[in-house]
């Protein structure tokens, strides 16, 4: 999440005007993380926010890097008056996106129109121009549904499709059509969902392609993992041939499964965001975030997955201590105790999968 706090330490931000009920003012969110971390510098260089993720991402050298991008990227001041709270990040800025030389950035969430339809056609403009695949919101229906194709190792190849759904805030009027531009998006979670995600899907199987659904669902702060959820899922792998779930909406790590032997991130939490120093829900941790290397056998079944634990500090991503990794190790086993999976921490302070 670009937004806010992150868009005013970088160079070129929007305007700091804000809509929300209790801050006015996005430097307000500079001011909270410095009273609890120290002074923040800026302007700082398009790679600071990113921190220590830099040289994680380097050492394990991904084949891509895939986030889900919670903002919208544009100076537009069209602003949806239904909602309350809006994100963006200036195009200049969001520069950084290819500073930690993201791949993919999926945009099936409840913040990537918050600024209308001018702000979402400059977010597209802006991620084409910087060479960023992006998938979940687009022009119109074809494109808002088409997913991002990463080509892989060996000939193979990723494709990620993005979905935002109702429970998470996504307006339905935001639903794209053959001439307005939208996000794809799910009112629910039953037959006719399951219907709509593979009539998308379905073109796109083949041998040596291998199917991520970025889905953005639920509640911001609860480490239930409701049913729907998890049906949803499972018949996603089971009927449409998905590989990986990328969950995420809650602002906090949730429970993992690995079903039919696939991966399911039920709530992936935060990454890079400026809630440092807001207070309300620090039962939840959601300062601490993880950095998710899942590896897949040919066939997209998992063989492992590694996640390395890291925190906010200063609105930058740093290392997390081997306490810290213990807390989330716990958080994710207490959201996902009926899911047959369990996280180690090993030595470094990495947390490891065991099903």
């Amino acid at each position: 999440m670009l937004a806010r706090g992150i868009d005013q330490i970088l160079p070129e931000p929007c305007p700091p005007t804000l809509y929300e009920t209790y801050v006015r003012d996005a430097r307000e969110y500079v001011e909270l993380a410095r009273r609890v971390s120290g002074e923040i510098p800026h302007p700082v260089p398009p790679a600071y926010p990113w921190g220590d993720a830099l040289e994680i991402l380097d050492q394990v050298n991904p084949e891509s890097r895939i986030v889900n991008l919670e903002t919208s990227i544009t100076r537009s001041s069209d602003r949806d008056r239904r909602k309350q709270i809006h994100y963006r990040v200036s195009p200049e800025n969001a520069r950084c996106l290819a500073a930690a030389k993201v791949g993919v950035c999926t945009l099936g969430n409840n913040h990537v129109l918050d600024w209308g339809r001018a702000g979402l056609d400059e977010t597209l403009a802006t991620l084409d121009t910087l060479g960023i695949q992006h998938a979940g919101a687009g022009r119109d229906l074809t494109e808002a549904q088409r997913p991002a194709l990463v080509e892989l190792a060996d000939g193979e190849r990723l494709a990620v499709f993005s979905v935002g759904c109702a429970d998470a805030g996504v307006p339905t009027s935001w639903a794209p059509t053959a001439d307005r531009p939208g996000v794809h998006m799910l009112s629910g979670f039953g037959d006719h969902a399951v219907r709509q995600l593979r009539r998308v899907i379905d073109p796109w199987r083949a041998t040596r392609t291998r199917i991520v659904l970025s889905i953005h669902w639920g509640a911001n702060w609860s480490l239930a993992i409701p049913p729907e959820h998890r049906e949803l899922a499972h018949r996603m792998i089971d009927e449409a041939g998905v590989d990986i779930v990328h969950g995420h909406s809650s602002h906090h790590v949730k429970g993992i499964e690995v079903w039919h032997q696939r991966l399911v991130l039920y709530g992936c939490g935060d990454l890079l965001t400026d809630y440092e120093g807001i207070r309300g829900y620090e039962e939840f941790h959601g300062d601490l975030g993880l950095l998710y290397f899942p590896r897949l056998a040919a066939d997209g079944t998992l063989r492992a997955l590694e996640m390395v634990p890291t925190r906010m500090h200063r609105l930058r991503i740093t290392r997390a201590t081997d306490e810290e990794a213990h807390l989330l190790a716990a958080m994710i086993t207490r959201s996902g105790a009926e899911l047959g999976a369990s996280v180690l921490v090993d030595d470094h302070a990495r947390l490891r999968l065991a099903w």
